[in-house]
């Protein structure tokens, strides 16, 4: 009973993991396509209003929705994956291990 319980647990906390991780992707792909029209609207104003491609390019407001969308991205990343994938965990060689000596031991039953 008390096993049934577990399992559904971690169940249910996979498939929390699992949304959270999807509905990032979809922010970020959300993020790449909105700022590349943004992008391209301010440098298309920015040339008709006189100014050369160089200097439009260059131009702040073209990187600005880039840079303050990119820090609310940065966070949610951060809550997604957390402060673990930005370095190694405790465990981290000890899984490493574990992962590479489970391939080696796929590769020797191919032999």
């Amino acid at each position: 009973m008390e096993r049934d319980f577990t399992q559904e647990q971690n169940y249910i906390r996979a498939k929390k993991r699992v949304k959270d991780i999807k509905a990032f992707y979809i922010h970020l792909v959300v993020y790449v396509i909105v700022n590349i029209f943004i992008s391209g609207i301010i440098i298309f104003g920015l040339m008709t209003s006189g100014d050369s491609f160089t200097e439009a390019i260059t131009n702040f407001g073209v990187y600005s929705t880039w840079l303050f969308w990119g820090i609310g991205m940065f966070f949610h990343w951060l809550g997604v994956f957390g402060f673990r994938s930005l370095g190694f965990s405790k465990d981290w060689e000890e899984k490493k291990i574990k992962e590479l000596m489970d391939k080696d031991d796929e590769r020797r039953k191919n032999f």
